[in-house]
C-alpha cells in the first residue's frame, strides 16, 4: 500500500512538472514573424476616396480658418501608429511591431499599419468589445437569457468579416431565436429581467435605438413632452418638438417581443399591443408603432421590428449614418465630433465633415474599414499635438491639433501588458500568455474601474486610480526584473550597453526614442550598476516611465 501511495505521488509531481514545461515552452515558443497586410493599397485607391477625402480635409481647413486659427504642423509617423493601435486595438505598438514598421517605406507606414491592424482580429474583438458597450451596456444581463460573450464574438466576426454595418444592425434590431445559437438576439434578451415576465423591455429598447442608432438622447420623452427645447425632430425653420408620443410609437414596436412557449423557439414575435397611459390621461391606450421623423421611409409591410429595422438602416435616414460617423471618430480620436455621442442634432447645425463622412458610408455598402481608413489618412488625425503656439480649447474644438485625451481604463491596461513584452500580445501569443493578460485586464479594471457605457466621458484621474496605477500588480509584477518573460529582465539580460537598453525601454512603453536629455539622466542612473543591481534598475525606469503622464494620456 505505502510503496502504492510513493508510486501515486511520483505520478503526479511528474505530471506537475510537465505541465509546468509545456507552460514555459508555450510561453518562449517562437513566435511566427509578422506578416505584412495584403494589398494594403489597394482599399485607398478605390473608388471616390481621395475625393472624400480631399473634401473631409477642406472642410476642416475651413473650420480652422473660420475660427481664425493656427494649426499644428504633421505628427511623425510612429506617434501617428500609437494612436491608430490605441484606437483600433486599446494598446500602443510592440517593441516587435514598432521595428517591423520601421522596415516599412516611409510615405507607406501609415497605410501599412492600418491595413495591418484591421486585419490583425485584435481590431475586431476590441471594437466588438466598445459597440457592444453601447448596445446592451455593461452589466451582466438577466441569467440564463443574455450571453455577452456569445454577442460580442458574433458581432466580432462580423467586424473582421467586414460585413455591412447596416446589415449588422438590422439583424440586431430584428433577429429572432435562441440566445445561444442566435447571438444577435441578445440585444433584445439583455433587456428581459425578471419584471418584464419572459418579454423585452419596449422601453429600454426604445432608449437603446435612439441613442445608439439615432444619436437621439430622448429619455425624457418617456415621461412627459420636452418643454425645454432641447428634442427637434424637424429642421431648423420647421421645428417639432419632441413630445411623449414620439418615444412610445418608438416603443411601440418592441411590445410583440417576448419568450416563445415552447422556450427553445427563442424569441419571437406574438403581435401583442402596446398600451400606455399619457400623462395628463385616465385611460391606457394602444399606441400604434411610429417613428419619431422621417416617416416616409417607413415600410408597410413586414413584422413591427423587420419594418423598425428597415427604417433605422435606411441609407436616407440620416441619423443612423451620422450617429456612426460620430462614434467611429469617436474611438479614433477618443473624443467625439459633436458631443455627447450619441445626440446629434437632426438639423444642419452638424461639422460638415460628419455628412460628407456620412455620405460616404452610406455610398459604399456601410464600409466600417473604409471610414477608417478615411479618417486615419485626414490631416486632423494626423496633426501633431504640439504646436509653436499656445494650444487653447478652441483648437482641440476645430481640430486644428490633435486633441490630447486621457486613456480609458482598458487603454491603461492593454498598453501596460504590451508595453512589458516586447513582441506582440497578439493571437500568436500563446494561450496560456493571452489568458494571463486577459485575467490582468480584468482584475486591474475591477480595482482601477470602468467608464462603463458612457466611455467618452470623464477625464479626470483619482488619487485612489493613481494608486492603483503606482502600487497595482499590474505595474509592480511586470515591471520585476526577475520576472522569465518581462520585457525589464529580457533587455537587461540580453542588451549590454545601457543607452541602448534606455532606448528600448522608451521605444516599448512610449514608442518614441528618449530625448537627449532623458537619455543622459536614465544612463548616468544605471551608470556602474552591474548584475542584479542593473536588474532592478532597469525594472525601476520601467515602471517610473509607465507611471509617467505621457503614458497615460493619447497625444
Amino acid at each position: 500500500m505505502v510503496a502504492r501511495r510513493r508510486l501515486i505521488k511520483r505520478l503526479l509531481m511528474g505530471a506537475v512538472v510537465l505541465t509546468a514545461l509545456l507552460i514555459v515552452a508555450a510561453t518562449l515558443r517562437r513566435r511566427t514573424r509578422i506578416q505584412p497586410p495584403q494589398q494594403f493599397q489597394a482599399a485607398y485607391q478605390a473608388n471616390a476616396f481621395a475625393e472624400t477625402l480631399q473634401n473631409v480635409n477642406q472642410q476642416v481647413q475651413a473650420t480652422i480658418g473660420e475660427a481664425e486659427l493656427e494649426w499644428a504642423p504633421a505628427a511623425d509617423n510612429l506617434t501617428i501608429a500609437r494612436r491608430l493601435s490605441l484606437a483600433l486595438v486599446g494598446s500602443g505598438l510592440s517593441l516587435e511591431e514598432v521595428q517591423t514598421l520601421a522596415q516599412v517605406k516611409e510615405s507607406d507606414q501609415i497605410r501599412w499599419w492600418t491595413s495591418y491592424l484591421l486585419e490583425d482580429r485584435r481590431w475586431s474583438d476590441y471594437f466588438a468589445d466598445r459597440f457592444s458597450r453601447a448596445y446592451v451596456g455593461t452589466n451582466d444581463g438577466p441569467f440564463l437569457l443574455f450571453r455577452r460573450r456569445k454577442f460580442n464574438a458574433w458581432l466580432s466576426q462580423q467586424f473582421s468579416e467586414g460585413r455591412a454595418y447596416d446589415q449588422i444592425v438590422s439583424e440586431m434590431l430584428s433577429a429572432e431565436g435562441l440566445w445561444t445559437d442566435t447571438p444577435q438576439v441578445n440585444f433584445i434578451t439583455a433587456t428581459m429581467d425578471d419584471a418584464n415576465e419572459g418579454r423585452g423591455d419596449p422601453i429600454r429598447l426604445a432608449g437603446r435605438v435612439s441613442r445608439v442608432f439615432l444619436a437621439q438622447r430622448v429619455d425624457c420623452l418617456q415621461c412627459h413632452d420636452d418643454y425645454l427645447g432641447n428634442v427637434n425632430f424637424g429642421s431648423l425653420d420647421q421645428p417639432v418638438d419632441g413630445a411623449q408620443t414620439h418615444f412610445h410609437e418608438l416603443a411601440a414596436f418592441f411590445a410583440g417581443t417576448a419568450m416563445a412557449d415552447p422556450v427553445f423557439r427563442g424569441i419571437v414575435e406574438d403581435e401583442q399591443e402596446y398600451q400606455f397611459e399619457y400623462l395628463g390621461e385616465s385611460e391606457t391606450q394602444v399606441v400604434a408603432p411610429n417613428v419619431p421623423f422621417a416617416q416616409d421611409l417607413l415600410p408597410d409591410d413586414g413584422k413591427p421590428r423587420q419594418r423598425l429595422a428597415r427604417w433605422v438602416t435606411h441609407t436616407n435616414n440620416r441619423a443612423f449614418s451620422r450617429a456612426t460617423v460620430n462614434r467611429v471618430w469617436a474611438l479614433m480620436f477618443s473624443r467625439p465630433l459633436v458631443t455627447p455621442v450619441d445626440n446629434v442634432p437632426l438639423d444642419d447645425t452638424v461639422p460638415a465633415v460628419m455628412d460628407t463622412l456620412a455620405e460616404d458610408f452610406v455610398n459604399h455598402r456601410f464600409d466600417l474599414k473604409r471610414l477608417i481608413r478615411l479618417i486615419a489618412e485626414s490631416d486632423a488625425f494626423r496633426r501633431a499635438s504640439r504646436a509653436p503656439f499656445e494650444i487653447t480649447e478652441a483648437h482641440e474644438a476645430c481640430w486644428s491639433v490633435f486633441p490630447v485625451t486621457q486613456l480609458r481604463p482598458e487603454q491603461v491596461a492593454g498598453s501596460m501588458l504590451q508595453a512589458c513584452k516586447l513582441t506582440a500580445l497578439d493571437g500568436s501569443s500563446s494561450i496560456f500568455t493571452r489568458l494571463k493578460a486577459y485575467g490582468d485586464t480584468q482584475d486591474f479594471l475591477k480595482r482601477f474601474g470602468d467608464r462603463g457605457e458612457d466611455e467618452f466621458d470623464g477625464q479626470a484621474v483619482t488619487i485612489p486610480q493613481r494608486l492603483v496605477l503606482m502600487n497595482g500588480k499590474l505595474a509592480t509584477e511586470n515591471t520585476n526584473s526577475n520576472s522569465m518573460t518581462g520585457a525589464a529582465s529580457r533587455i537587461a539580460t540580453l542588451v549590454e550597453d545601457d543607452q541602448q537598453a534606455v532606448q528600448l525601454i522608451f521605444v516599448s512603453a512610449l514608442n518614441r526614442m528618449p530625448s537627449e536629455t532623458e537619455l543622459s539622466k536614465f544612463v548616468v542612473f544605471m551608470q556602474d550598476k552591474q548584475g542584479n543591481a542593473r536588474r532592478k534598475a532597469i525594472g525601476d525606469i520601467y515602471w517610473a516611465i509607465l507611471n509617467s503622464t505621457e503614458f497615460s494620456w493619447n497625444h
